[in-house]
């Protein structure tokens, strides 16, 4: 995506009510990491004037209402807040397991993903439920994790053609992102599993489960496990399990 990371952040006007605070131009941890750092810092400072904050992979979007805090006097608000992150240590991470049943009807494009890399599905599955993913930002539609990163060995582009409709729950590969799909939706990754924990709901405080800065571990299930969580969740069960 780009070359590297910045000593310090990037501040750029953003639309007449916003600014965009960039801390690299690449996908990083430690890039992310800073995103996530500021985020916080400045929610927990609680600037009048602040309505919204957008984390992303490398950048923090802040928009602010210009009849309460004029551009410039937010600005020097926020540097000051990155300068005390400097020193400061990073918050702990929340870990989540999500169980994920693959291949088959609930992940229709595992056995492209194993035959692309010479790798057979269970493989793919081992090195994909194998390792714990970052979640870097939500976005696409609301609720939906971009985690990273993925193995190379598995790897794969998106599809040539996007799908119409991806059930909700879809555990999906494109190139070195993996995510889940909160909803129904139209979309192009490679689908390798489904879950039926629900990342987003509107009648929730915050309405979404995963939060950027998040850390997630696949946990493979058969589909008779799968069915006992799904009767689970009717019956309020979330699906999600939290290490920590």
């Amino acid at each position: 995506m780009g070359t590297g990371k910045y000593t310090s952040g990037r501040y750029l006007p953003f639309g007449d009510s916003a600014l965009l605070v960039e801390f690299g131009d690449t996908i990083d941890l430690d890039v992310n990491r800073k995103v996530i750092a500021l985020s916080k810092a400045i929610l927990k400072a609680r600037i009048q004037g602040v309505e919204e904050l957008v984390p992303t992979y490398r950048s923090l979007l802040i928009r602010y209402d210009l009849a309460k805090i004029g551009y410039k006097q937010l600005v020097l608000r926020v540097k000051d807040i990155e300068s005390e992150l400097k020193e400061s240590k990073l918050e702990a991470v929340r870990r989540i397991v999500v169980p994920v049943v693959y291949g088959g009807q609930y992940g229709p494009d595992l056995s492209y993903v194993a035959q692309f890399h010479g790798l057979t599905e269970e493989q793919v599955i081992q090195i994909h439920s194998g390792r714990e993913y970052r979640v870097y930002m939500l976005g696409f539609v609301a609720g939906f994790p971009y985690l990273g990163e993925v193995a190379d060995e598995i790897a794969t582009a998106r599809l040539e053609t996007p799908r119409l409709k991806v059930a909700a729950g879809s555990v999906g590969i494109a190139e070195k992102q993996t995510g889940i799909y909160p909803c129904e939706a139209p979309g192009g990754w490679q689908i390798i599993g489904r879950t039926h924990l629900r990342l987003f709901n509107p009648q929730m405080d915050p309405p979404a489960l995963l939060k950027p800065g998040d850390s997630v571990e696949f946990q493979q299930v058969s589909e008779k496990e799968y069915k006992k969580i799904e009767e689970a969740i009717l019956n309020g069960t979330s699906g999600a399990f939290w290490k920590e």
